[in-house]
């Protein structure tokens, strides 16, 4: 293939031109070092490199200013606002710095296209006082201000313009406007020098004059780009710039258009590619290079054009192992790299000055996988027994102290993460310095592998640095939240970039890394509306209409740079893959590009359409069916022998599965932080309250006196309880007060429950409280012993009629205690999980004979204390209302008969674990 850059060269060396003496001007570097490397292509003998530079670097040498960075151009202005602007009317730097950016854009482009600023910044403050009613006499002083600001905009920019060039630093803007104003005094003396301008397109007002200067001086010629196909089509975007520089400069009135092509028309194989989300399109681009490398296609003239920068990351994942040489041209975003998550959430965490942290942030950064390396120990991390401690405690909120005392030995690292940063930038950018070192020392143990951690390590120490140096120089940064939005300003435009052999290999780049190149095959992905062409974002100050007034350029012109770029890129290529994104929920996403539709409605190349999904196979749902094995039969045998509990067997009946997992494989729920009390919690503290009460009473017969006496000990009771279970979980305020309240709220309804009864003439004594049982059941088709196991809340003599209660703190129903079908009782959860429970209570303690039948059993619902105690019962049918209350021993056979039943389904090698659909 031939690109641009040989056919430029080759005319060049056919009209005996010195290259040597040359000087190429090209829109950036990178085309810089392609055209170097063509040289040995058209020459054939040795000469001298040419003098071959970027457009930036020559307006550079014109102007004699130095570019600094966005953000340093952002301290510069700060001072001069400052100085400028009434004290009563000045934002913190924090404020400015949101405004002052869209500020400084406007100040480039005003000086880019050569606009006399007087003018415009008058015209743009006479609009705002017409907007604001100017001539009404009573302006309210946000008018005013605002007003004011407007006015003052002129000063700022001319005060601003001159301070930067006595310093002889510069934003782009005024970079070319000062090259424009040395462009004669550059011809004067560079009377010898042979400019060629090569590949350029859309040019600002001040380029333009700069071109046009050189061009009619003869010190210079200039080679567009441009395909015939595109200039003769007068509504064609791609020929909009170059098209008006023909019959607009006055050069061209006396010289031809170098030059116009026609490699557009030349046949090409198109294909064009559907894909969801963005991990579609990375994976589809490295199964387009896997066909590539499988066809031995040369790589070196393939390139993959990346229209969003998140797109490099996946794509490098997906690309084939076959590929051995590869070069990256864009940068990878520094915000993207893992470590900047740690210093964002340690920015979150000191933006307040609080003396205590949430756990969930001190987790989160002790778990970071660059900071969990600080805390090994014999090669064994800390963290994790740490993160366990704080769980298991309810330490929802930590201080410095606190975090010293679990994080023995390693406190030097507790101090630089969690000391206060005192507001104060100079004292955070110390400390995030330090951490960097730390984590330093702890990577290079490993330097092998963690070597592009390393790197990411090295740009964040170099990023902190120009912010210590900032700081040093303008003393702006006068909080952390200032320091924040300035280093999120700063991190936004740092790049990791990626050393490689720019001639060799598969080419990665973004869209202006491709002007002046061309390639064989290119692959071209997220071409969607919104991004290629990038829609019609407005950031500026400067209205649309005044923007076409003054030749501003507005979001038409920057489509039709886009349309440049892309047509270009394909006009000379044979292979072309492009690919969108189908994903209407995405950013931007869903809408295909008009570049797209434009080449299916030009009809001059066979298009292949493919809609790309990914192979999705309906799953269906199998249900867990686990065998029982040797293993787990020996596990059953030592379950059994140590007893089953009620909670346990109607755990297996609600699910199988979760039987298996809890008492077979011995899987307890993760213990997580209770930031508010948990049901079981609550449960936990009303049952022990309850237990210190009564527990004293056993054997005696309660009286309105013994109630009275625990009332005044509740608080007392249910306080140390709570501080028992929730640890050192705060109970004071927010929902755990409530639920702290609602505890002692239970009780004391409870106790007024038993008054009332006592008060009714009823006759309670307490037979036991918290009794513990473990009976055997005897099942001859067993060869091993079963027992049954539990602790029954609360036995009572009720008017001599013995009860055996259960507590219950959610919400019961008496329908929740009945059974219908004895057969039901073993298989219905939902319907028959209660009476289940209470029927095991009453079977064991009748067994273990300590309560003589007949007997009641049931529930005290808390949530339900209204119906009072909640009796089992049976009935024939759900209508029948004459249900039997009385436990008798035929109510127990009945039980007993569908116990050993379920006990034999636990137990039989035979039935497998198969898990229940809950619903």
């Amino acid at each position: 293939m031939t690109t641009f850059i040989y056919e430029v060269l080759k005319e060049l060396y056919d009209k005996n031109e010195n290259l040597s003496n040359i000087t190429f001007i090209l829109p950036s570097k990178r085309a810089g070092v392609f055209l170097k490397h063509q040289i040995k292509n058209v020459s054939n003998k040795t000469i001298f490199s040419p003098k071959i530079i970027s457009i930036e670097e020559f307006t550079k040498e014109l102007s004699q200013l130095k570019l600094i960075s966005n953000t340093e151009l952002l301290f510069e202005f700060y001072s001069i606002y400052i100085d400028l602007t009434k004290e009563s009317n000045q934002d913190n730097f924090e404020t400015f710095s949101k405004w002052a950016q869209i500020i400084l854009q406007d100040f480039n482009e005003i000086d880019r296209y050569l606009i006399p600023p007087k003018q415009i910044f008058y015209y743009l403050n006479a609009i705002q006082e017409i907007n604001h009613w100017s001539k009404q006499e009573n302006k309210t002083e946000l008018i005013q201000n605002y007003l004011s600001f407007w006015n003052q905009l002129f000063d700022y920019y001319t005060q601003f313009s001159e301070h930067l060039i006595n310093k002889h630093i510069g934003y782009q803007g005024l970079i070319y406007k000062e090259a424009v104003s040395n462009i004669e005094s550059y011809i004067q003396n560079n009377s010898d020098v042979k400019i060629i301008f090569l590949g350029f397109n859309a040019l600002n007002k001040a380029e333009e004059t700069i071109f046009q200067e050189l061009l009619q001086s003869g010190l210079a010629e200039i080679y567009w780009d441009l395909e015939q196909t595109f200039y003769e089509n007068p509504i064609h975007d791609a020929s909009l710039f170059i098209r008006n520089y023909y019959q607009n400069w006055s050069y061209y009135k006396s010289n031809q258009l170098k030059w116009i092509s026609n490699n557009y028309i030349q046949k090409k194989n198109i294909s064009i590619y559907g894909i969801p989300k963005h991990i579609g399109q990375a994976k589809q681009i490295g199964s387009i290079l896997k066909d590539l490398t499988n066809t031995k296609l040369n790589l070196s003239h393939t390139a993959i054009v990346l229209s969003e920068e998140t797109l490099l990351l996946p794509v490098l994942n997906s690309l084939p192992s076959s590929i051995d040489a590869l070069n990256i041209t864009m940068g990878m975003p520094l915000k993207s790299a893992p470590i900047a998550s740690l210093f964002e959430k340690l920015f979150y965490l000191h933006k307040t000055s609080y003396k205590s942290f949430y756990y969930k942030d001190v987790i989160s950064i002790l778990s970071h996988q660059n900071i969990s390396c600080l805390f090994e120990t014999d090669d064994k991390s800390k963290v994790s027994e740490i993160i366990e401690t704080i769980q298991i405690n309810n330490l929802v909120y930590l201080n410095k102290e606190q975090l010293n005392t679990l994080c023995k030995p390693f406190e030097e690292i507790i101090d630089i993460l969690f000391s206060s940063w005192e507001n104060n930038a100079e004292k955070a950018l110390n400390q995030t310095i330090n951490l960097v070192y730390k984590i330093k020392s702890c990577l290079e143990k490993n330097k092998k592998e963690q070597i592009l951690t390393l790197e990411y390590l090295f740009r964040f120490n170099e990023l902190f640095n120009e912010l210590i140096r900032l700081n040093s120089i303008y003393s702006h940064l006068n909080s952390i939240n200032t320091l924040f939005e300035v280093y999120k300003n700063l991190l936004s435009t740092e790049t990791l970039d990626f050393k490689g052999e720019p001639l060799e290999g598969l080419q990665i780049m973004g869209m202006l890394e491709s002007r002046v190149l061309d390639f064989e095959t290119v692959i071209i992905s997220s071409v969607n509306e919104g991004i290629l062409p990038s829609g019609k974002n407005h950031n500026s100050f400067i209205p649309f209409d005044v923007k076409l007034q003054y030749n501003l350029p507005t979001f038409k012109e920057k489509d039709a740079v886009y349309s440049y770029h892309f047509y270009r890129l394909i006009q000379r290529a044979k292979n072309i893959h492009i690919l969108y994104n189908t994903e209407s929920d995405a950013l931007n996403g869903g809408e295909k590009s008009r570049f797209i539709t434009q080449l299916e409605l030009e009809g001059l190349h066979n298009i292949s359409h493919y809609l790309v999904l990914p192979n999705a196979n309906p799953t269906i749902k199998k249900l867990n069916q686990i065998k029982k094995d040797d293993l787990v039969l020996a596990r059953l045998k030592e379950i059994a022998e140590k007893g089953f509990s009620p909670s346990s067997l109607t755990n297996y009946i609600r699910n199988p599965i979760d039987f298996y997992n809890q008492k077979i494989l011995k899987i307890r729920e993760y213990d997580e932080v209770e930031e508010n009390i948990a049901a079981n919690t609550l449960g936990n503290v009303i049952h022990n309250t309850l237990e210190d009460f009564y527990k004293p009473l056993e054997g005696k017969q309660l009286s309105i006196e013994n109630i009275n006496q625990m009332k005044k000990m509740v608080d007392a009771k249910v306080t140390n309880h709570f501080k028992e279970f929730y640890k050192e979980g705060d109970i004071t305020k927010g929902k755990n007060l409530i639920v702290f309240e609602i505890a002692k709220r239970y009780i004391n309804n409870f106790l007024n429950l038993e008054i009332e009864e006592l008060n009714n003439g009823n006759q309670i004594s307490i037979v036991a409280i918290e009794s513990d049982n473990r009976i055997l059941v005897e099942i001859e088709e067993l060869n091993f012993p079963v027992y049954i196991t539990g602790k029954v809340d609360r036995v009572d003599l009720y008017n001599g009629m013995t009860r055996i209660m259960d507590y219950k703190t959610g919400k019961v129903l008496q329908n929740q205690v009945e059974v219908i079908d004895w057969e039901e009782l073993t298989t219905e959860y939902n319907k028959y999980s209660k009476s289940f429970q209470v029927l095991c209570y009453a079977f064991a303690m009748f067994k273990d004979h300590k309560v003589q039948l007949p007997i009641e059993a049931g529930v005290m619902s808390f949530k339900n204390l209204s119906s009072g105690f909640l009796k089992f019962a049976k009935k024939e049918s759900p209508y029948d209302r004459n249900k039997n209350t009385l436990i008798t021993e035929e109510t127990l056979q009945c039980f007993e008969i569908e116990l050993k039943k379920l006990i034999l389904e636990i137990c039989n090698p035979e039935i497998a674990f198969i898990e229940k659909e809950i619903k």
